[in-house]
């Protein structure tokens, strides 16, 4: 099995196209082969992953199979490379519905990025097979998904942060929000999973790590207080300002703007009941957080610590009881504006 073979057929190549950019490759000259020769080794190795594809859909049953003598090692490659896809290809549908309509939209998304029709297919089903398959399990995402399809650990994160954002159809495809790569939603996803969903209290219930936990998101309206109580709001500008006084350049900006950048984070914790306002989420923290401060030239480091301020203030505010639901909520906000924070 030739892998440079193994990833044309992947990418889409008809067996001509490959035998043409096998001899631009020089494989010829290594091989002394001739052009037919060339011709019928590409036909049979896209036969044999034609033969192998419909086990790759359940990776465990390649191990299983006698038709093919595969090496364990050689699986694992075939199995990983299957289900990689192209970061171009899944911003793309990152957030969308896995369904026939989206899938109709594949010829435009094929012209705009540039991946081949069929490779674009092969992703496409690739994400909804799994959809399909940890939709039905209990336990970790990542784990299910690992142990379903035999991913490695990076693969498999990458794959519950597509099933995640499926799941809750989060909208990725604004303007505003080109500028973020599918590694910025992907690391978002995690953090989201790991701390927002039921599966961060309970790790054995169904859609644990989908569904985001319904009791937090209820709990998180407590946190209006900050905003709606004018002596709390006072009290926590004064402390925060007193703690970045003379640490950063922009401080000015940041306390002439304090109240309006805590009643934006505050209002996207009250709003997150409902479904709409959860789909908008990313939206919100660029437009309500990341673009003010990009106007005020904030940087990378203002950023970190003003929230880290903003965050252990609360701490101190002697009327404000909700100190674990303020955590649960900044330790994910924080993490995921400190990504999303970039050019």
């Amino acid at each position: 099995m030739d892998e440079e073979v193994y990833q044309l057929w992947l990418d889409g190549y008809t067996v001509n196209d490959a035998v043409k950019v096998r001899m631009e490759g020089g494989v010829m000259e290594e091989c002394e082969a001739s052009a037919d020769v060339l011709l019928s080794d590409t036909m049979d190795q896209y036969r044999t992953f034609q033969m192998c594809e419909r086990l790759l859909h359940s990776p465990a049953k390649l191990a299983n199979q006698l038709l093919f003598q595969i090496t364990p090692h050689r699986q694992a490659i075939l199995i990983e490379r299957y289900y990689a896809f192209d970061d171009a290809f899944v911003r793309e549908v990152l957030g969308k519905k896995l369904s026939k309509g989206t899938k109709k939209d594949l010829d435009d998304i094929s012209a705009k990025t540039g991946v081949t029709l069929k490779s674009c297919r092969r992703q496409f089903d690739n994400f909804k097979r799994v959809f399909k398959v940890v939709e039905e399990l209990k336990g970790p995402l990542v784990e299910n998904i690992r142990q379903h399809f035999l991913l490695s650990d990076k693969l498999g994160r990458d794959y519950a942060a597509i099933v995640f954002f499926a799941n809750n159809r989060f909208e990725t495809g604004k303007r505003k929000l080109q500028y973020l790569t599918f590694q910025d939603f992907a690391f978002c996803a995690g953090q989201l999973i790991n701390n927002w969903t039921v599966g961060a209290v309970d790790n054995m219930v169904e859609d644990m790590d989908v569904d985001l936990d319904k009791e937090f998101l209820q709990e998180l309206k407590e946190l209006k207080i900050l905003i709606s109580d004018k002596d709390l709001l006072d009290q926590h500008k004064s402390l925060v300002c007193t703690a970045l006084r003379g640490k950063t350049k922009a401080f000015n900006e940041m306390e002439a703007n304090f109240k309006n950048l805590s009643r934006g984070l505050v209002n996207i914790a009250a709003k997150l009941t409902n479904t709409k306002d959860v789909r908008d989420f990313f939206i919100d923290l660029v437009e309500k957080f990341i673009e003010p401060c990009r106007s005020d030239r904030w940087t990378a480091a203002d950023m970190r610590l003003y929230l880290t301020h903003y965050t252990n203030s609360a701490h101190i505010l002697d009327t404000f009881k909700h100190q674990a639901v303020w955590d649960r909520y900044m330790g994910v906000i924080k993490s995921c504006i400190f990504k999303m924070y970039h050019d």
